[in-house]
């Protein structure tokens, strides 16, 4: 997204002092008995120096083998994909709800009907069912007003509100038939938007920082990026750039808690708090709105009567994802990105094991211990407490901290990255993070290259990824760069920049996505690459102005759910997606989901 990239960290001091060259790759990475071999680039699309993990059965690199055709990159109206597999569309902005296959007419929407239909921006998502039906969530990260509400600021509250109802989670039944995938009428179908009721839970859940003078209810969650799914069978749905909604409508003096989170007295141009109190920064009464946005929310796909919940414990930050794996003693671990440059890598660890917790009526969300990531030169590192048990945190308060958590990491000194993205868990204990790129950094003022962040400045970004001790619920790991993404290459030169989205498959295949500039001026893309035989494959290539994002798999992995956000910008001139011609005169182009699969039958990315 445009407004992902805007810094907030007023940090200037480099964590690794005078590093000028820095290491790229240390040979192996040997933790809980796993071998996770770091990957030097090399020309022709590849990876030098990698190594099935030591307790890979003999059979595994054949079981990750990628035999589609890499495509070539592309600039085109419509997305292509590798000869080997189709493709359909599904659930575009404005589809209803109802399960009709019919569209609310662009032009004449309202918020009421926004509000009975599919959002915009598709993102994150997940699929939670069997290989032929389930329920798929799907978050709906932004929209700007020229496309929404047809004019580039609202003049009513009608328009905000229609704005508002674009934002938030589509959640639809959707079924496999023999003319493919197809929304089905079903109780379950709803959507959470950016005025839908609301609880907290958790440590700040009571707290008075988010209570407002005027009393009103929780409300809402917008500007939703990437995501996660439990084990128990929920989805987690995360606030990114919350800032941008907010704004002063009269005299306005930005506190430094304000600061660190980017506020500013006209936001991102949405124009919401014109006509909306809640949105008013000079509005006494709502002093703390803003505190309640920039969560990871919980989201029953099965439940519609549930309201989503807030996890507090989790904390707040602009998160762009929220990765859950469970480690040792059946605790759930949460790894999550701060979607901005010199922002920080996070990770939350439960108490105790999930299913003891929930059998006791404690949610394994509410309790546990949250970290930030301290990255050290030699390959090293530390996850910091976030806690008042922390010295560095003497004196402050679990809600303060929970709340302001970006400034609790500032004052145990994390590493700042380069605009940390989504996590992937891969098999075994790898887990990696996208950083999509930081042309910050380097700058007077700013923090120069370091280890973990070796390129001042990093306009195409790269991918780090690292082994936690004690199988995910330790304070220490090591870690190594994945991939640079200027470095990797094909027959045509640089395969890729600005990696973003990132799944790792139960075979090892990792999927990476990409939002911004790409070689040659080409669309966003997905690659899959294969640490084992050392190789990227460019599976599928978007819309010209969309990006590509979100990755969720039917259980047999032999269809997968693709989104494009943004195509054309808008601009019919550019694109109609998913309509399959161009022109001015054609429909305005909508975020839509892609569902791609094999010809042949087989898993997706083989």
């Amino acid at each position: 997204m445009h407004h992902d990239d805007t810094p907030s960290n007023p940090t200037t001091t480099r964590p690794f002092e005078e590093i000028v060259a820095a290491r790229l790759s240390r040979r192996s990475l040997l933790v809980g008995g796993v071998a996770a071999a770091a990957l030097t680039l090399v020309p022709g699309g590849s990876v030098a120096g990698a190594a099935r993990p030591a307790n890979g059965a003999p059979g595994q690199a054949a079981k990750r083998s990628i035999g589609f055709t890499s495509i070539p990159l592309d600039g085109g109206p419509m997305p292509t994909v590798a000869p080997e597999y189709r493709m359909q569309t599904l659930i575009p902005w404005r589809e209803k709800l109802d399960g009709s296959g019919e569209s609310f007419a662009h032009g004449t929407f309202t918020w009421q009907e926004q509000e009975r239909s599919v959002g915009i921006g598709h993102d994150g998502m997940w699929y939670f069912g069997d290989d032929r039906r389930g329920v798929l969530c799907l978050n709906n990260e932004f929209g700007d007003n020229t496309t929404v509400i047809g004019k580039a600021q609202p003049e009513s509250a009608d328009d905000v509100r229609l704005s508002q109802a674009a934002h938030g989670v589509t959640v639809v039944e959707v079924e496999r038939t023999s003319t493919g995938w197809r929304m089905v009428g079903s109780p379950k179908n709803r959507r959470i938007h950016g005025n839908s009721p609301v609880a907290f839970s958790g440590p700040a859940a009571g707290s008075a920082l988010l209570e407002n003078g005027a009393e009103n209810p929780f409300l809402g969650t917008l500007n939703n990026c990437a995501n996660g799914h439990t084990p128990w069978g929920t989805y987690l749905t995360c606030e990114e750039n919350f800032n941008g909604y907010f704004g002063a409508r009269g005299s306005w003096t930005r506190t430094p808690e304000q600061a660190r989170y980017g506020l500013s007295a006209g936001g991102f141009g949405y124009g919401w708090h014109l006509f909306d109190d809640r949105f008013d920064l000079s509005n006494p009464a709502y002093a703390n709105e803003v505190n309640r946005f920039g969560w990871v929310v919980e989201v029953d796909p099965n439940r519609p009567q549930d309201a989503p919940v807030k996890r507090t414990a989790l904390g707040r930050v602009k998160h762009e994802g929220a990765t859950v794996v469970e480690g040792r003693g059946g605790r759930a671990v949460v790894y999550m990105g701060d979607d901005e440059r010199f922002d920080y890598i996070y990770k939350f660890v439960s108490r105790s094991g999930w299913r003891s917790m929930r059998a006791r009526g404690v949610h394994p969300l509410d309790e546990g211990t949250l970290y930030v990531a301290r990255f050290d030169e030699d390959g090293t590192g530390e996850w910091l407490e976030l806690s008042p048990a922390n010295p560095a945190l003497a004196g402050k308060a679990l809600d303060w901290i929970l709340v302001h958590t970006r400034l609790a990491a500032d004052l145990v000194g994390a590493t700042p990255m380069d605009r940390p993205e989504w996590v992937a868990v891969g098999d075994g204990e790898e887990v990696f993070c996208t950083l999509t790129n930081n042309t910050d950094r380097g700058k007077v003022g700013k923090p120069g290259a370091d280890a973990a962040n070796p390129l001042a400045p990093n306009p195409d970004g790269h991918i780090i990824r690292w082994v936690d001790a004690d199988h995910h619920v330790g304070t220490t790991f090591e870690w190594d760069i994945f991939a640079i993404a200027r470095d990797v290459e094909d027959e045509d030169g640089q395969m890729f920049g600005s990696p973003d989205g990132i799944w790792a498959d139960p075979d090892g295949r990792v999927f990476v996505q990409t939002d911004g500039g790409q070689p040659q001026g080409a669309n966003d893309q997905m690659l899959v690459a294969d640490p084992v035989t050392a190789e990227f494959r460019r599976l599928f290539t978007g819309v010209v102005g969309g990006e590509v994002t979100g990755i969720a798999v039917t259980p047999d992995r032999r269809t997968m759910f693709v989104n494009v956000q943004h195509p054309g910008n808008g601009d019919p001139t550019l694109t109609n997606f998913p309509d399959d011609f161009t022109g001015a005169d054609g429909p305005v182009p909508r975020d839509a989901t892609v569902v791609l699969s094999r010809v042949d039958g087989g898993v997706v990315g083989s």
